[in-house]
């Protein structure tokens, strides 16, 4: 049997989103080396270094923070800042790839990865974002079925806002 009629083999699953954290630091690094490159070969490459660094390390930075989030809001905040660096490092890494800057292979496929970790991301946040509505209808629900009656104000009293 030749490779082609062989079953890709899934990759393994994590508890807790290891696999995510995994894959961006893993992208972190290769971009690392990518850099390394860039910087050998010097000319315009070698001026988009630190910002690609910097995107790329900060995707894998803060989803890291995000596993330490304080809230589903922290946690939604961190993921989503973590998805416009890595949507940064995509656009820069396909410029790369389109003016020719740098190890075109490992280029095309960094870009490859970045586009599956921001299909991924995004998932994460947006089904996040369901959940968290979804605990949120639920607990107006749960408050109206119990008949709690809303604390009554009255319309001359002054109240301090977010106290």
């Amino acid at each position: 049997m030749d490779d082609l009629d062989e079953k890709p083999t899934r990759p393994p699953t994590f508890d807790d989103g290891e696999n995510i954290r995994e894959r961006s630091f893993s992208y972190a690094c290769r971009v690392v080396g990518f850099c390394q490159a860039l910087m050998q070969a010097g000319g315009v490459g070698r001026l988009m270094v630190p910002q690609l660094l910097n995107c790329s390390l900060s995707f894998a930075t803060m989803l890291e923070e995000a596993r330490a989030a304080e809230s589903d809001a922290d946690f939604i905040s961190k993921c989503s800042i973590g998805l416009k660096e890595c949507r940064e490092s995509w656009t820069r890494m396909r410029v790369c790839t389109r003016r020719k800057i740098g190890p075109q292979q490992e280029a095309a496929a960094l870009v490859d990865e970045a586009n599956e970790l921001i299909a991924i991301v995004t998932a994460i946040v947006r089904n996040k974002r369901r959940n968290v509505a979804a605990r949120q209808r639920a607990k107006i629900s749960e408050k109206r079925a119990s008949g709690a009656a809303k604390p009554r104000t009255r319309g001359y009293e002054f109240q301090i806002p977010n106290s």
